[in-house]
């Protein structure tokens, strides 16, 4: 989930971008600095290349210059409003500042968009099982047929999926076009919408769905507390919200090197209570593998 898309790699500067190829080549040989110093001429020629600062300032934050990598990604995210970039994160893990906000849906659309023809193959390869997991707690959990179902960042589909036998109708949402295009093609949705979870379930009618679904979708909020309100709004009685997140040992939320969001048992317990939702299942597990390690997580079954 590294790469970025093609409307990023140029500057409008033919000097400017083979700057920045040479920079590359040199930080991929490991010279950093050589590095650092071609991507700043690279921004001298072309000052509002959003591409150009964000690339500088991975390098500087790599030799170490923690103000100069501030200052650059600062000079990212001003050239390029929407954040597509992910700057205000980088920011937000080298100030130190409350995570809260720094993650925009400009960044988490278009890394799902270039990222959603092989969205699939790639999560096998981590040894992705959140959705397996959901069913198996749901099931276990009961009711075991639902009418009505909310998926929350449905991607392409593999929470429907996991799901598609006892539940009459599905309708997902997801901020990325490209994933909402994978999920059309199974064929498995009552209706999918391209949307901010938050805003999606604001239009869902009171008591309206019988189980919602949030497979891996929240590592990408920090606070949970508005959604799960929301839910807890949509969800009939008796209904069931079931959902995984990534965790921490300390306290609150804190946003990890992966560039997401890792909410402890704390926050998760105080969102669902504020929503008037009561755990039935909270069991640590890890839904996915990075770097050959387990990622902490919570799989939570929650009932109106």
């Amino acid at each position: 989930m590294s790469e970025l898309p093609p409307l990023f790699m140029t500057s409008g500067d033919l000097i400017a971008d083979r700057r920045v190829e040479l920079a590359r080549q040199y930080q991929a040989a490991g010279d950093l600095a050589a590095a650092a110093d071609l991507f700043a001429q690279a921004v001298e020629r072309a000052p509002q290349f959003a591409w150009g600062w964000f690339l500088l300032g991975a390098a500087r934050n790599a030799l170490g210059d923690r103000a100069g990598a501030i200052a650059a990604y600062e000079q990212a995210r001003a050239h390029d409003r929407v954040d597509r970039l992910g700057a205000g994160l980088q920011l937000a893990r080298l100030s130190a500042a409350d995570p809260a906000g720094a993650m925009s849906g400009g960044y988490v659309r278009a890394l799902f968009d270039q990222y959603a023809p092989r969205f699939d193959a790639a999560l096998a390869e981590l040894s992705y099982q959140a959705p397996q997991l959901l069913f198996d707690a749901v099931m276990a959990t009961g009711p075991r047929h639902f009418a009505r179902a909310l998926d929350l960042g449905c991607g392409t589909g593999l929470a429907a999926r996991a799901f598609r036998r006892h539940v009459d109708a599905v309708h997902g949402v997801d901020l990325s076009p490209g994933m909402i295009a994978q999920a059309e093609r199974t064929g498995l949705y009552g209706s999918l919408a391209v949307d901010d979870m938050l805003a999606f379930l604001r239009r869902q009618s009171d008591a309206s769905a019988d189980l919602v679904i949030a497979a891996d979708a929240l590592v990408y909020l920090a606070d949970l507390a508005p959604l799960m309100r929301e839910v807890g709004r949509a969800l009939a009685p008796g209904g069931l919200f079931c959902f995984t997140v990534e965790t921490h040992p300390g306290e609150g939320v804190v946003l990890g090197e992966k560039l997401r969001y890792a909410h402890a048992a704390d926050h998760v317990r105080a969102a669902l209570a504020r929503a008037s939702l009561a755990a039935t299942t909270s069991a640590a597990v890890s839904t996915r593998t990075e770097a050959g390690a387990p990622v902490p997580g919570l799989l939570v079954v929650a009932r109106r």
